[in-house]
């Protein structure tokens, strides 16, 4: 349960005065449903409404606030024209301007005769920039009501139906309902970086008053920046802990299998699978439990290095477990895998949701028995009937696509199995801190020897028929070819080239040889076309980002992707690692339409002049932030509110330093300062890691 002291900051939206249901829905659509995501939701700009004017003193243009008197209105003519009041002062005359004005609303708040405070944008025009007018202007209010007028006025965010001004006034009345916290930060700290406490940072950021306030708007939010990275490093630290103290066991095989293994492979491995696995090694001889991510580039050999740890299970006595995506990745892991074990007499079966009835049975009862010593599936392996005899390693491949609760669900039906993470998306430091910090981490930072670089050509879009007559010399050649589309059927709103439009194109030039695959396939009519393409049926497919992860056919030397400006860095650097992967020379083709903006020309300069996963990887979170290149939206894994990544890596260092400190001298929070961060924990959702201190 959340401590009382929260409940007002956890109260739903409807509970502020003047917020309806309508209203709150909106809010919560935009930034989450209590009080307290009102709060976080940022402002990205200022309105500054301090400037009280005559009006023969406004100036050429800019937002002011001007005492009037109404004098006549003239209602439009047409239903085109605008609806014009004429106001003056003592120094001149302004006109307000209503476009599509509502009912009469015009003569309700500006009354003839009577004085009105205006408050909105002024525009000068005719000669000598003598007429002033103000349309729609933000506030009409009367003497008495002055005080409804913001000086400064935060600039949000918004979503449709919700406008600026009840944004503003819910946030406001949020401010003002809160209870006052003890402050979790080392005072030390705050005073030397110059921040406020917690309270006060909200209200400066949500309602500066003056241009003090103004001022002191960059450390307010640095201040809650850096409560919700260390909300998140704390929460982390929490997690493992609570996994280091469920007592882990030590696997250490005899090493007779790896031998045999090692020996009827035809290539050596790199020194860096060599040191990674004499890192995955040290952690499974150790009595505490594994948790380690292993990155690799596309094509690095990171199966290889999960192989020879599950085989290190397997000398041990014990099972091992290999979780994919998707049907067609578990199914290439199982074809790669069980035809190198089967060297060693080491038995794998593969387990997918597809298998039903008689099948599936056979295969849970030789997981259940330890008949079968390596078990690769999908989402499958969560499955409540699917018991181990004794597993002892769990490796999840392409974590990011699975969610971050999964993570610890499979290991949870071995005896405090070990966990292996590996992502061929390489995670920049920063977000591998920040959502992978409760673990260790390897990099295998370099690739086999004899894989040749690709060629990488960024083209118009105009050249795409030259493209397409180009790929009959390819064809020719023995080659196959991937061609990449962002959408899968064509949308008014955006215009995309529509992967069955592409299809049908290049169907008409090369007839028969052209496959076709897209996320709303069935998972049996997808595999059935990859597996057309890998074998001899056919030679081009045309795929939308379905074929992102982890397919290997070696023979595909030409990628195409339409509209390369729509992705991400790391997701055109995924796709290209689709080829590449024999000894052919590859070439990737980046078609891209005009105009093009200037982070998705950065883009597509990163892909032609690096290869390079990680600097791809950092150049991708300076362009896009951290929610896009984790695809945190896909992933269940939180976006930050408030921090941003690209720009607070120290602080994020700062917050993973405190946390570790934390963690050193009062893991339980139990001190006055570590019953204020509980406190902090709470306000960023980080209850789960809340519960690991009442478990613990």
């Amino acid at each position: 349960m959340r401590p009382e002291i929260l409940f007002p900051f956890f109260a739903p939206l409807e509970k502020l005065p003047g917020i309806g249901k309508k209203t709150a829905l909106l809010c919560e659509k935009l930034c989450g449903p209590a009080i307290v995501d009102l709060l976080f939701h940022m402002p990205t700009g200022f309105i500054d409404r301090r400037l009280k004017t005559k009006i023969a003193d406004a100036p050429q243009t800019g937002v002011v606030t001007i005492e009037v008197i109404v004098d006549r209105h003239y209602p439009p003519a047409t239903r085109k024209s605008p609806y014009k009041i004429v106001c003056h002062d003592d120094t001149g005359v302004i006109n307000v301007i209503f476009f599509h004005a509502y009912g009469n609303y015009p003569a309700q708040v500006l009354p003839v005769g009577e004085k009105r405070f205006i408050s909105g944008k002024v525009e000068r025009f005719g000669l000598g920039n003598a007429q002033i007018q103000m349309l729609h202007p933000d506030y009409i209010v009367s003497e008495t009501e002055l005080d409804k007028i913001p000086e400064i006025e935060c600039v949000y965010p918004l979503t449709a139906g919700l406008s600026g001004k009840i944004l503003n006034k819910a946030v406001r009345i949020g401010i003002e309902k809160m209870p006052d916290l003890p402050d979790w930060q080392d005072p030390a700290m705050t005073k030397r970086e110059g921040w406020p406490d917690f309270q006060s940072a909200l209200k400066i950021i949500h309602c500066p008053q003056n241009e003090d306030d103004l001022k002191k708007i960059k450390a307010a939010k640095q201040r809650l920046a850096y409560d919700e990275l260390l909300a998140n490093q704390l929460a982390l630290a929490l997690v493992r802990r609570n996994m280091r103290r469920v007592a882990g066991r030590s696997i250490h095989g005899d090493g007779k299998i790896r031998k045999a293994v090692l020996d009827a492979l035809p290539f050596s491995l790199t020194s860096a699978q060599i040191r990674v696995l004499k890192e995955i090694n040290a952690d499974m001889d150790s009595p505490l439990r594994m948790l380690r991510l292993v990155q690799g580039d596309v094509g690095s050999g990171k199966t290889m290095v999960a192989l020879f740890a599950m085989l290190n299970a397997v000398e041990s006595g014990a099972q091992a477990a290999l979780m994919a995506p998707t049907d067609i990745l578990a199914n290439q892991h199982f074809n790669s895998v069980s035809k190198i074990a089967a060297a060693a007499g080491v038995a794998v079966v593969l387990l997918t949701g597809r298998d039903k009835g008689k099948k599936r049975q056979e295969i849970l009862n030789r997981i259940a028995s330890g008949q079968a010593q390596i078990i690769i599936g999908t989402h499958a392996l969560f499955s409540e009937d699917v018991v181990f005899k004794d597993l002892a390693l769990t490796v999840v491949d392409e974590q990011h696509k699975f969610g971050v609760h999964q993570r610890l669900s499979l290991s949870e039906k071995g005896r405090s199995a070990d966990m292996l993470v590996m992502t061929a998306t390489p995670i920049p430091r920063t977000l591998a801190l920040t959502y992978y910090g409760d673990m260790e981490s390897s990099q295998i930072d370099e690739l086999p020897p004899g894989r040749k670089p690709i060629a990488t050509r960024v083209l118009p879009a105009a050249r795409l028929d030259e493209v397409a007559a180009a790929l009959n010399r390819t064809l020719a050649e023995g080659n196959k070819v991937y061609w990449v589309c962002p959408l899968v059927e064509e949308s008014e709103k955006i215009d995309l080239a529509a992967a069955q439009e592409r299809f049908e194109y290049l169907n008409r030039l090369f007839a028969g040889r052209v496959g076709l695959a897209h996320g709303k396939m069935k998972g049996s009519e997808k595999d059935a076309v990859m597996q057309k393409f890998a074998g001899n049926e056919l030679d081009i497919l045309v795929a939308t980002t379905v074929i992102e992860v982890g397919v290997d056919v070696p023979s595909a030397t030409v990628m195409v992707i339409e509209h390369a400006e729509r992705f991400g860095l790391a997701q055109l650097h995924q796709l290209r690692g689709r080829i590449g992967r024999g000894e052919k020379a590859s070439t990737c083709l980046l078609l891209y339409a005009n105009p093009l903006s200037q982070t998705a020309k950065a883009r597509l300069t990163a892909m032609r002049e690096t290869q390079d996963g990680f600097k791809i990887a950092e150049e991708d979170l300076t362009l896009r932030g951290a929610g896009e290149v984790l695809g945190t939206k896909q992933s269940g894994l939180q976006e930050f509110k408030i921090a941003d990544l690209s720009i607070d890596r120290d602080l994020l260092t700062m917050a993973r330093n405190d946390a570790k400190y934390i963690m050193n001298i009062d893991d339980g929070l139990s001190s006055e300062r570590g019953k204020a961060l509980r406190l902090l924990l709470y306000l960023f959702h980080k209850d789960e890691a809340v519960k690991t201190l009442k478990a613990g």
